[in-house]
């Protein structure tokens, strides 16, 4: 045997010994997790409620709550709320904005933190009707991995629960968290046929009729459903005309210059599905969530036309 055949055959066997530890440490990490997720099961008393996955690719889900109605099919619209936590100590890793909601199409649930994708989060929806809820538990090796993300550690299996809300429509939706606070508050609104909500504290005495070219110097406060301020401008220097703003705003069309007015803006007629975007990149920059609803206080301070 010359010395080429020889080195050959080395690099041959270094690359199986190589190519044998590499599979043996995967398989090692799976075989890790499902005795993780099988322990927790066994010491929870979740072994009749937790259904593997069809595939048994290793992840467990339980239907918590089934919900009303017919089962959600794949291209069926679905809006709802995660919760990522530790299935080790319960650490919360990511929970969906607080302000808005999820929404998409049940096939294409499957996305999280913008990154990952989790077939589990399809599979446990599919197992709902609408207002159900369901909870996965899903080994590291189908999770964030050896390498983790963020403040999540290496090699964590995660407990995800999935929220359903009993709406086919985000507008549905919205109409039902708009009556709701206003119930919650005592508050009583005049509905737009715009379906923006709103209350007059003062009538504004000024002549010009607002239009959506009309020049408005405003005095304005934003809010999230919850009280939390998200913007404001109550200098007075605030300029601006109806075309440059979020839809919802042409109501202040119905008023003239000195109304102070507190108006409730749908999600679609706010910053929608996307939420606010950074005008230097055209990304999301996290100020105002996807499908939020807005509080507004207003004041029209001036109309020029």
């Amino acid at each position: 045997m010359n010395k080429f055949t020889k080195l050959s055959l080395c690099l041959c066997l270094l690359a199986t010994v190589l190519f044998s530890a590499c599979e043996k440490e995967y398989d090692s990490i799976e075989t890790i997790d499902a005795a993780a997720i099988q322990s927790y099961i066994t010491k929870n008393n979740l072994t009749t409620a937790m259904i593997q996955d069809p595939d048994k690719t290793g992840f467990y889900y339980q239907v918590v709550n089934q919900g009303t109605g017919s089962l959600f099919k794949n291209p069926d619209s679905v809006f709802y709320d995660i919760t990522i936590k530790s299935l080790t100590n319960g650490t919360v890793y990511s929970q969906s904005p607080i302000h808005g909601n999820l929404g998409t199409h049940v096939g294409y649930s499957t996305a999280v933190l913008s990154t990952f994708n989790f077939p589990a989060i399809r599979t446990s929806i599919l197992a709902l009707s609408p207002g159900g809820t369901a909870r996965i538990l899903l080994p590291s090796n189908l999770a964030f991995g050896k390498n983790g993300y963020n403040n999540i550690p290496s090699n964590e299996n995660i407990d995800i629960t999935v929220k359903t809300y009993p709406f086919r429509k985000q507008w549905l939706f919205d109409e039902s968290k708009i009556e709701n606070f206003l119930t919650s508050k005592g508050l009583v609104a005049v509905k737009d046929p715009s379906r923006v909500r709103y209350i007059v504290s003062n009538v504004g005495a000024g002549a010009d009729v607002i239009t959506n070219t009309s020049t408005l110097v405003i005095k304005y406060t934003g809010r999230f459903l919850d009280g939390t301020t998200f913007d404001s401008g109550t200098d007075g220097t605030y300029s601006t005309t109806l075309q440059q703003v979020i839809s919802g705003w042409g109501v202040l069309k119905n008023f003239r210059a000195g109304t102070k007015v507190r108006i409730l803006i749908p999600s679609d007629l706010a910053y929608g599905t996307t939420g606010s975007i950074d005008p230097n990149t055209r990304q999301p920059d996290g100020k105002i969530p996807a499908n939020a609803v807005l509080d507004f206080d207003i004041e029209i301070v001036s109309v020029t036309n």
